[in-house]
C-alpha cells in the first residue's frame, strides 16, 4: 500500500510553523484587543504574553512528538494518553472545529481584503436575514451575509487544496516560498511605520479608561483569546510528523525557532502600529494595518498593505490546507473514520481523500458564520486540548518511563504545570465572556458553546466506527 514520505527538512519545517501561524491575526485582531485592553502597554504585554504561553504549550508538546513522530500528530498522542475515546474526540474535533474553521477564517481575511480592489456582490440587509438557522440556546446562523466574500473564499479553498492534492512538494514549495515573501513584506511595512514622519510614539495614552478587578481579568482574558488565534497553528507540525527528517530533532527545534521568529515578528508589528496610531484609534479601525498603512505612506498604503495581507493569507491557508487533513487521515487508516478518507493516492502520493473532505466542510463552515466567531468558536475548543494535551505528559511520564524521549521538556514539572492550569482558567474565563457577550446583544451567537455542539456531534459517531470495526 502507497506509504507518506518523509520529504520536509528543518527549515521546511520551521517554514510550516512560522507559514501556519502568521497570517490575519496581526492585521485584524489588535483593534478589538485595543478597545478590550484600553492601553498600549497592555495591548503589548497581551500579545508577548499569549506568544510566551503558547511556547510553553508547545515545548511541552514537543517531548511527546518527538517520543512519537507520527504522522496525525496530537491525534496518537491522545490515544497513548487517554485511550481511542478522547483521541477520537480530539481528531473529530480537529476535523470539525478548530482545524478546519482555521482554514475557513484565514481564507475569509483574504477574500475580505480583495474588496480592497474589487467589490465583491452582496446580497440586499433583508434578504441576508431571510435564511436564518436557530440553535437552541446558543444562537441564530445567517449562511447569506457577505455571500460575494464567501464565495472568494471557497474559491481560494478549493483552489489551494487541488494543489496539495496534486503534489505534497509542491504544496511545500509554495508554503516556503510564501512564508519567504510574507515576512518580507511584514518586514517592510515595520520599516516603513517606524520611519513614518507620522510617528509620535503614543505610549503613555489610554483609550479609556481601564477597568479594575474581575471586569479588567475578563477583558484580558478575552484580548488574549485574539492573541492566541495569532498564535494558533503551531501545532500543525505535529500532524506531518510520519513526513519529516529526523523528526525527534526538527520538531523542537523548527516549533522553538518558528514560534520566537512569530514572537518577534508580531511584536514589531504591533509596536509599528502604536507609532503611527494613538490606542483610541486602533481600538475605533475596523482594518488596523490598512489605516496605519495609510498613514505613513498615503493613498497608496491602503493598497500596499491590502496586497501584504492578501499573501500573508494565502500563504497561511496554504500551510493549513497542507497540514490538518492529516489527522482525518490517520484516523481513517486505523478504521477510525470514514474508510476512504485513509487512502494515499497512488499517483500523487497525498491524503487525497482526506483533503478534499476537510475542503467540503470548511466551505461549509465559511457559510456558517463570520471572521470573528469561526476565529472565537476554534480557540475555545482547540485550548480545551491544548491543556489536555500538556496534562498528558504527566501521564505518559507514568504509563511509559522507559520510552526514549530525545527531547524533554524543560522545567518539568512546572512548565507543565502552570500551563494546565492557566489554560483552565482561560477556557473558563472565556466562556463567561461569551455568555455575557451573547445576553448582552453584542453576539447572536455564544461562539464557545456552538464548538462545543459541534465537538460533542463526535461521541455518537465515535460509537457507531466503534461498532463498525
Amino acid at each position: 500500500m502507497a506509504q507518506l514520505q518523509r520529504t520536509f527538512g528543518l527549515w521546511s519545517s520551521v517554514s510550516l510553523v512560522v507559514g501556519g501561524i502568521v497570517g490575519s491575526a496581526i492585521f485584524m485582531k489588535p483593534a478589538l484587543m485595543a478597545a478590550q485592553v484600553g492601553s498600549p502597554f497592555w495591548l503589548l504585554v497581551v500579545w508577548v504574553a499569549g506568544g510566551l504561553i503558547t511556547l510553553c504549550g508547545a515545548l511541552t508538546n514537543a517531548e511527546v512528538a518527538a517520543m512519537l513522530p507520527q504522522t496525525g500528530g496530537q491525534y496518537v498522542f491522545f490515544q497513548k494518553m487517554y485511550g481511542d475515546f478522547v483521541a477520537f474526540l480530539y481528531g473529530w474535533a480537529a476535523f470539525a472545529v478548530f482545524n478546519t474553521a482555521g482554514v475557513a477564517s484565514i481564507a475569509y481575511v483574504f477574500a475580505m481584503y480583495a474588496e480592497y480592489f474589487v467589490a465583491l456582490p452582496r446580497l440586499a440587509a433583508q434578504t441576508e436575514l431571510y435564511v436564518a438557522i436557530p440553535l437552541p440556546a446558543i444562537g441564530t446562523l445567517y449562511p447569506l451575509q457577505h455571500l460575494g466574500v464567501k464565495l472568494l473564499t471557497i474559491f481560494l479553498i478549493v483552489a489551494l487544496t487541488w494543489v496539495n492534492y496534486r503534489s505534497v512538494h509542491a504544496g511545500g514549495r509554495v508554503q516556503v516560498v510564501f512564508t519567504f515573501l510574507k515576512i518580507a513584506a511584514i518586514v517592510l511595512l515595520v520599516v516603513g511605520l517606524l520611519a513614518a514622519p507620522a510617528a509620535h510614539r503614543p505610549f503613555g495614552e489610554a483609550a479609556h479608561q481601564p477597568a479594575h478587578g474581575w471586569s479588567w481579568v475578563l477583558g484580558l482574558m478575552a484580548a488574549l483569546s485574539g492573541a492566541f488565534w495569532g498564535y494558533d497553528g503551531w501545532n500543525n507540525i505535529t500532524f506531518i510528523a510520519g513526513e519529516i527528517k529526523n523528526p525527534q530533532q526538527n520538531i523542537p527545534r523548527s516549533l522553538l525557532i518558528g514560534l520566537l521568529i512569530t514572537i518577534a515578528t508580531y511584536t514589531l508589528v504591533v509596536l509599528a502600529y502604536l507609532t503611527v496610531m494613538p490606542i483610541e484609534a486602533i481600538a475605533k479601525s475596523g482594518f488596523v494595518a490598512s489605516d496605519a498603512a495609510t498613514i505613513a505612506f498615503g493613498t497608496a498604503g491602503g493598497a500596499i498593505i491590502a496586497v501584504l495581507v492578501m499573501l500573508s493569507t494565502f500563504g497561511t491557508t496554504n500551510g493549513n490546507v497542507l497540514a490538518t487533513a492529516r489527522v482525518s487521515f490517520a484516523m481513517a487508516q486505523e478504521k477510525k473514520f470514514f474508510a476512504f478518507a485513509g487512502r494515499v493516492h497512488p499517483v500523487y502520493q497525498s491524503p487525497g481523500n482526506a483533503l478534499w473532505l476537510h475542503a467540503t466542510w470548511t466551505c461549509l463552515l465559511v457559510f456558517s458564520g463570520s471572521f470573528d466567531m469561526l476565529t472565537d468558536m476554534l480557540v475555545f475548543v482547540s485550548w480545551l486540548f491544548y491543556g489536555l494535551s500538556a496534562a498528558g505528559v504527566f501521564v505518559l511520564r507514568k504509563t511509559m518511563p522507559h520510552a526514549t524521549r530525545p527531547y524533554k521538556v524543560w522545567g518539568y514539572p512546572y512548565l507543565p504545570a502552570a500551563f494546565v492550569l492557566f489554560t483552565a482558567f482561560f477556557v473558563a474565563s472565556t466562556l463567561v465572556v461569551d455568555i455575557q457577550n451573547y445576553v448582552g446583544g453584542k453576539t447572536t451567537l455564544i461562539n464557545s458553546l456552538f464548538g462545543l455542539l459541534l465537538t460533542a456531534m463526535g461521541v455518537p459517531l465515535y460509537f457507531y466506527f466503534h461498532r463498525k470495526r
